[in-house]
C-alpha cells in the first residue's frame, strides 16, 4: 500500500481515505469537540500525509502515522482558536442587537483600534508586514513565511520582536507620551 502511494495511485489514496478517515474524524472529535472543525482538521491532515507520504519511513503502521498527524492538526487548530480570541481590528459598527458595543463601550473600542493601528503604522516596514500577515489577516507561520519569501524561523523572531515594539509604542501612547 505504501508504495502505491509513493507511487502516486489515486486508487490506494482512496483506500487510505475511505479506511482511516472515520478513526482520524473521531480522534479530532475528542481534541476540538466541534464535528465541523474536526472535520477540516481531518481534511488538513490528510493533505499533510499525501505531502509527507514520500518522506514515510514505515517504523510505525501506517494509522499510527496518520493518527499522529491528525492529532498535530488539532493542535494546530487549537491554537489558532487562541489566538482568535484577539479582538479584530476590523471596522466594527455598534447596532441594537449589540449591547457591549453601544455607549461608552463602543467609543473605547473604536479608540483603542484607532490607537492599535497608529502604532501599527509606526512600526518599521518589516515589523509592519509580519505583524499584519500573521496578527490581521491570520495567516500561519509557514503561510507568512511563503508570502514574504523567506523561513519560519525568520518569522517567527521578526514577529516576536516587531511584538515587542508595537507593546513598547501601545504603553507609550496609553501613557500620553509622544
Amino acid at each position: 500500500m505504501v508504495a502505491r502511494l509513493r507511487a502516486g495511485d489515486e486508487d490506494a489514496y482512496e483506500i487510505l481515505f475511505r479506511s482511516h478517515a472515520g478513526a482520524m474524524l473521531a480522534v479530532a472529535r475528542r481534541y476540538l469537540g466541534d464535528t465541523d472543525e474536526a472535520a477540516d482538521a481531518v481534511q488538513d491532515a490528510f493533505v499533510s500525509a499525501f505531502r509527507a507520504m514520500p518522506g514515510f519511513a514505515g517504523a510505525a503502521r501506517l494509522g499510527t502515522w496518520l493518527h499522529r498527524i491528525t492529532c498535530n492538526a488539532c493542535l494546530m487548530k487549537l491554537r489558532t482558536r487562541r489566538r482568535s480570541r484577539l479582538v479584530p481590528l476590523a471596522d466594527h459598527s455598534p447596532t441594537e442587537t449589540d449591547p457591549v458595543a453601544s455607549g461608552a463601550a463602543a467609543l473605547v473600542q473604536a479608540e483603542t483600534v484607532a490607537a492599535v493601528r497608529d502604532c501599527v503604522d509606526k512600526l518599521p516596514s518589516s515589523y509592519r508586514t509580519v505583524i499584519r500577515l500573521r496578527d490581521l489577516e491570520g495567516l500561519d507561520t509557514d503561510a507568512t513565511a511563503a508570502r514574504l519569501r523567506t523561513n519560519s524561523a525568520v518569522v517567527k523572531t521578526r514577529l516576536h520582536r516587531a511584538r515587542h515594539a508595537l507593546r513598547s509604542l501601545l504603553e507609550l501612547e496609553l501613557m500620553g507620551v509622544e
